[in-house]
């Protein structure tokens, strides 16, 4: 058994078979045979073990042609290694005796191997490793053929265990199917975590190499409440967490009563819970948990990994089916909230070092005016049909924030003269996410009919942490007294110019962090779905007294460790089900 640490990005447990995905993208599809197939499988393995030796052997050549027999050692190393006699009779005793596939055989075999080099001293011994993995890229290569799959096509339950994952592909795993999933690299609040969190399965990441560790098929754990990924359990493990999931269960079908209720204090304060969505789809979550609207639509979906620009009509189909679906609820559409450095329509930033700091945002959208107004078009056009607002992000100026609405007057003149309905009072709102926005509140109170606190790039440009840096993931929280104040001081603007204003960030979906948000002054949170039912049993649990308690005493000390150690604490009090 291994016992691993990385980043808890998404709560819960999930246990089940690895599907280890290197970035060749290749995964084990089975690991047991059925005994009459033994024989099949044995020469299944011959066979790709001499078509991955015809390969080497024609590198070999190839080389030894062109650069001479000394470059070509190397491949008459991994001729021998295949050639290997231990090996082999290694790989047909786990087919035979063990009634391994093929593929698991060769991976959990030549893994181990590649593991003792690793453990071994020298530079050469470590290049010896890098070989191993050749060969067993080589052979698997050989034995999976078109039978490569990817992750949308997974058809049965698995936890993805990859060096690192998109967001695009992590939007794409079927939650039917992967448990949950973990990774090397990445960092909290990065948008791989965001949407493992939206979709609701347990997710660890930056846990550092240790995919040599693992071969597909091996059971696994992942706690994704502690940020942990547990490789080949022990019995008394297994059972422990089995529990715990079974309690996990029990915890969700009690807070399933929930959802009819409001999301009041036990002293009758009315809070508003809304959900963040990242894809049509998730509307269904929000109405099974009973949300009050959506108070954040991400709407990057639609640009993400398209060769083409999305057009008016994408953009409308895709806003009309949220704003239909939720029934008159309010729908806040963020607009484009991504990177030049994502956006495969656009020429590549000449100088973007830092696309933290880059262009990105409605700075992007603002240099794009044709791309924005697309956008905002169909915005008005599905508000007629719907509770819609629109909200622009990572505002930094007044300036900036006068400029998309002059761009969003523009679109309604385009409109206006086309003959074509929308609603003229739309709501218009902006994130606040840079502390310049919070210290201009006092001007943007006049400029907005509502705010949004977005806490993941808060904490990020507050404690200037890269938050998809796992070297630096300790240093980014939202426990750090900074970011308290800060937040603190949006609402007190906000809250004292009569101007609503939400909190839509990972903090929001936290109930760790209910009671204090509620002391300082929120009343209006948007979580991903499967916090919503967590953090309305907080709510209806505590007074606002209780909660401005919490607040005060959480304003007095002066670190993160402190304050989360207290939250945890005061949470435990009110919600002692909550692991």
């Amino acid at each position: 058994m291994e016992r691993l640490q990385g980043i808890a990005v998404s709560p819960g447990v999930a246990i089940g078979e690895a599907l280890v995905v290197d970035n060749e993208g290749f995964r084990i599809p089975r690991r047991f045979l059925p005994r009459d197939a033994v024989d099949d499988e044995l020469e299944r393995l011959g066979r790709a073990l001499k078509a991955a030796e015809a390969e080497v052997e024609h590198n070999r050549q190839q080389v030894a042609e062109q650069l001479g027999d000394d470059y070509a050692a190397i491949f008459s190393a991994h001729l021998q290694m295949i050639r290997d006699r231990h090996l082999r009779e290694e790989l047909d005793e786990m087919i035979r005796t063990r009634h391994y596939s093929a593929e698991y055989s060769v991976s959990r075999a030549l893994r181990r191997y590649a593991k003792v080099f690793q453990s071994l001293e020298g530079q050469a011994m470590a290049e010896r490793a890098t070989d191993v993995f050749d060969i067993e890229k080589r052979i698997l290569r050989n034995l999976l053929g078109m039978r490569r799959e990817e992750l949308a096509h997974v058809i049965s339950p698995v936890l993805v265990l990859a060096h690192n994952l998109t967001p695009s592909e992590t939007a794409n795993l079927n939650p039917r199917f992967v448990l949950g999933f973990v990774t090397e690299t990445g960092g909290p609040g990065s948008h791989t975590a965001i949407v493992a969190e939206g979709m609701g399965i347990p997710a660890v990441v930056g846990v550092g190499s240790f995919l040599t560790d693992v071969s597909g098929g091996d059971t696994a754990i992942i706690d994704g409440d502690q940020g942990q990924i547990i490789l080949r359990p022990d019995e008394e493990t297994l059972a422990r967490y089995r529990h715990e999931v079974e309690e996990q269960r029990t915890l969700a079908v009690k807070l399933e009563t929930l959802r009819e209720l409001p999301a009041e204090t036990a002293d009758g304060v009315q809070i508003q819970l809304l959900g963040n969505i990242e894809f049509p789809g998730e509307v269904e979550q929000c109405k099974q948990r009973g949300t009050d609207g959506i108070g954040l639509y991400r709407t990057e979906f639609l640009y993400l990994g398209q060769d083409e620009d999305p057009t008016e009509e994408s953009h409308y189909e895709a806003y009309l089916e949220v704003a239909q679906a939720m029934e008159g609820k309010p729908v806040v559409m963020r607009t484009l909230d991504l990177g030049a450095d994502k956006m495969r329509t656009l020429p590549d930033p000449e100088d973007e070092r830092n696309p933290f700091l880059g262009l990105r945002s409605i700075r992007l959208a603002l240099r794009h005016r044709d791309l924005f107004r697309t956008q905002l078009r169909a915005i008005l056009r599905a508000s007629v049909l719907g509770n819609i607002r629109v909200m622009f992000p990572l505002v930094s100026t007044l300036l900036e924030l006068r400029q998309a609405k002059m761009v969003l007057a523009d679109a309604m003149e385009d409109l206006e003269e086309a003959g074509i309905t929308f609603d003229r009072d739309i709501k218009v709102g902006m994130m606040v996410e840079v502390p310049s926005a919070i210290l201009m509140m006092d001007h943007f109170v006049e400029e907005v009919d509502f705010f949004s606190i977005g806490t993941n790039d808060l904490i990020q440009y507050c404690l200037a942490v890269d938050r998809s840096n796992k070297d630096v993931a300790n240093l980014y929280t939202g426990a750090d007294p900074a970011v308290i104040r800060m937040i603190a001081m949006a609402l007190d603007a906000a809250n004292q110019h009569q101007v609503p204003i939400s909190l839509c960030g990972q903090m929001s979906g936290n109930p760790q962090y209910t009671m204090l948000l509620i002391g300082l002054g929120l009343r209006s949170f948007s979580a991903t779905p499967a916090a919503v039912p967590e953090v309305k049993r907080v709510c209806r649990s505590v007074t606002i007294e209780q909660c401005e308690q919490v607040s005060r005493h959480v304003r007095s000390l002066d670190n993160a460790r402190d304050i989360r150690t207290y939250l945890k604490e005061e949470l435990s009090k009110v919600f002692p089900e909550l692991p």
